[in-house]
């Protein structure tokens, strides 16, 4: 990318500040966010929001590395962790709310939301479950090793699968962006 993903500009947010203000409007509770390389130029532009910070001292890792690292600060008593990455901002808090929504429902189920059956991202995992994420194991593994206890949740939100890997990403984002304004 060439950038700081979460410090680009989306219209009128920061992407790093879009995902947190998508999250929070869904009504997710804590919110943890886990820095890695860059935690000192993204540490001043969520300062006074409502999230706790970890940091990955290993920002080479993978991303079962961050996740492993924020689930040192997850509360024991939480039925489920959502995974929710700082490179799909566009995310609607609907879309949040839903797999919420399904994860009450069925609190042992993994909850994937699909937009036009391509499975995207948040992912929302019971807390049993995502422990499992031992080193050498990635989210995609526990998912594959247990196809019979996720649940598909369709939603009309493209933001599951738009991610923002290169300079095209980052400009279609915004333009879909600014058509839905």
């Amino acid at each position: 990318m060439g950038a700081i993903k979460q410090l680009l500009q989306i219209a009128d947010k920061l992407a790093i500040r879009r995902c947190i203000d998508a999250l929070h409007t869904a009504g997710v509770e804590t919110i943890i966010l886990v820095l890695g390389a860059n935690k000192k130029d993204i540490l001043p532009v969520i300062s006074g929001l409502p999230v706790c910070v970890t940091f990955n001292e290993r920002p080479e890792s993978e991303m079962a590395d961050s996740v492993r690292t924020g689930l040192s600060a997850v509360d024991h008593s939480s039925s489920g962790v959502l995974i929710s990455l700082s490179d799909h901002p566009l995310v609607l808090p609907e879309t949040i709310r839903s797999l919420m929504s399904a994860h009450h429902i069925c609190p042992g189920r993994i909850i994937v939301p699909a937009y036009k059956g391509r499975r995207g991202h948040p992912c929302l995992f019971p807390l049993q479950v995502v422990k499992r994420l031992l080193p050498g194991k990635t989210l995609r593994d526990i998912i594959q090793e247990e196809p019979g206890n996720v649940r598909l949740v369709d939603v009309p939100d493209e933001g599951i699968i738009l991610d923002m890997d290169t300079r095209e990403d980052y400009r279609r984002i915004c333009d879909i962006l600014k058509g839905r304004q």
